[in-house]
């Protein structure tokens, strides 16, 4: 049987329990927090106040702050080319008479996600502290230039990328979090960190596809994950570009941003890396081919080598000027 119909096997396997899946890791749109929940509510007498007491919390938070804000809700923004492709996954099927379980999810997962772009963008429409126009054409752009993460159409590859880029994204939201609490704004400290907590949920079940792939097609997943880290995960806005720009330039200078400002490093991507090895237990897999026995080896020591790579890794100091914020974060 070729790599691609056991694939295929594993995923119709595995789909009578994606129902389980949803309801383990994803809370129902009435239960789950909500954009207003956060934000002045523009139906109370005192809501222009509250706008002003928003913009007024707003300006302590420094430029390479805004810039990895604005960066994030971009980046959440873009969700119709992420559905787009994960529904093209092999055994994702949207179009069955019934529509199988993965789509179900895939569904769920984006209405979800949905929500962080929302209420992130209506935060800095709000602050008056960044271009919104500009910001705007940068979106328009990034869905518009779509993305390829080096997946193809293999649910393997789609699964550990995801299980990767969710905690990626947890990371860099609870740091922004806790930035804005420092600086005494509670109001996005709090929203950042809860926007974390939903990224968590969703790196623990994508994490759990991965690990029951492995007890199906262990040899499979792991090459599929070998080829992943060969590539190195590359986060969804890695085409991100400013108007009259070329594509990923914004993206490199934003990372380099989001570096020095300690929000994403070299070292978190390291670190997931370690976590990952050793929640899916790859040291003690048995019954591997050569091939994925070579795959494995690989993976059990990338993080000591990129470890070495990461401390002689140099970042620009000094501050690329994005058209989505002034130079000194106001306008």
């Amino acid at each position: 049987m070729s790599a691609k119909n056991i694939r295929l096997e594993v995923m119709r396997a595995i789909e009578p329990k994606v129902a389980g899946f949803i309801e383990d890791f994803l809370i129902p749109p009435e239960d789950i927090w909500q954009p207003t929940d956060f934000l002045p509510d523009s139906q109370n007498d005192n809501f222009l106040s509250d706008v002003e007491t928003l913009r007024e919390e707003s300006k302590e938070l420094g430029y390479d702050f805004w810039v990895t804000m604005v960066a994030d809700t971009i980046t959440e923004e873009a969700l119709p080319t992420y559905e787009s492709w994960l529904m093209d996954v092999e055994g994702i099927d949207q179009h069955a008479e019934n529509k199988n379980g993965w789509s179900k999810w895939v569904r769920a997962w984006t209405a979800e996600e949905n929500r962080h772009g929302d209420v992130l963008n209506k935060y800095l429409y709000l602050s008056g502290r960044v271009n919104m126009r500009e910001i705007e054409i940068t979106t328009q752009h990034l869905i518009s230039d779509g993305f390829d993460i080096g997946t193809d159409r293999d649910p393997y590859k789609n699964f550990v990328y995801t299980t990767f880029q969710e905690l990626a994204t947890n990371i860099s939201h609870k740091r922004v979090g806790q930035l804005a609490k420092k600086k005494g704004n509670a109001l996005l400290g709090k929203m950042c960190t809860i926007i974390a907590g939903d990224e968590m949920r969703h790196h623990v079940a994508y994490r759990e596809f991965v690990k029951t792939i492995l007890g199906e097609d262990p040899n499979g997943m792991l090459l599929a994950f070998a080829d992943m880290m060969k590539k190195k995960i590359v986060m969804p806005a890695h085409f991100l570009r400013e108007s009259g720009g070329t594509i990923g330039m914004a993206f490199e200078n934003f990372s380099n941003c989001a570096q020095r400002l300690g929000v994403y490093t070299a070292m978190d991507y390291i670190e997931i890396l370690k976590k990952l090895n050793s929640y899916w237990q790859l040291d003690s897999l048995r019954t591997l081919n050569d091939e994925a026995e070579k795959a494995r080896d690989y993976l059990l020591k990338l993080p000591g080598r990129l470890e070495r790579i990461a401390t002689r890794m140099k970042f620009p100091e000094d501050q690329y000027r994005f058209k989505w914020v002034e130079a000194n974060g106001m306008l």
